[in-house]
């Protein structure tokens, strides 16, 4: 197996709205350092989309779009094992500390998870018992892998226009 893969800080705005969760990195992003740092990954296209930004391509760029508009970013699972990038293949997964941000951020209203992956880890670790006030989603996933459910990019969009309700 090889090394463990530790997912990145989470990216927090003063007032995050919206806490959207993906998995774990995969190797175009762990190598870059980059949430959905793959540029075939349908993230930022669709948050530009949602947000009627112009698409911008550097990253420091990406990440101020997201926080002018209340996004956190973050992953459910904080390290784990896997071979390439493909969520199926992810082993030995331990969470992050997804209640820890909501204790320190009560402003989240909406947990959007990225695909069935970030869904189920969270849902698996995860008793929102206490923040009667946070909805939890799944939205499709962004991967660039096409998988059993992969909508078209304009079905994406429609999916992920769900988050404009809490921002």
């Amino acid at each position: 197996m090889n090394n463990k893969l530790i997912s990145f800080p989470p990216v927090l705005p003063q007032n995050p709205k919206v806490l959207i969760l993906g998995s774990m990195p995969g190797k175009v992003s762990l190598e870059k350092q980059e949430y959905y740092g793959n540029p075939r990954n349908h993230f930022w296209p669709i948050i530009f989309e949602l947000l009627n930004e112009s698409p911008v391509d550097d990253y420091r760029g990406k990440i101020a779009i997201a926080k002018r508009h209340g996004l956190a970013l973050w992953d459910s699972i904080g390290s784990c094992y896997r071979q390439g990038s493909l969520d199926t293949n992810i082993v030995d997964e331990e969470p992050n500390d997804i209640l820890a941000i909501l204790e320190e951020y009560p402003s989240i209203r909406l947990i959007a998870c990225n695909g069935t992956k970030s869904y189920t880890t969270f849902k698996k670790n995860f008793n929102l018992t206490a923040y009667p006030d946070v909805n939890v989603i799944k939205l499709p996933s962004t991967s660039p892998i096409p998988g059993k459910y992969t909508k078209s990019f304009t079905g994406k969009v429609n999916a992920w226009r769900e988050i404009l309700h809490y921002l």
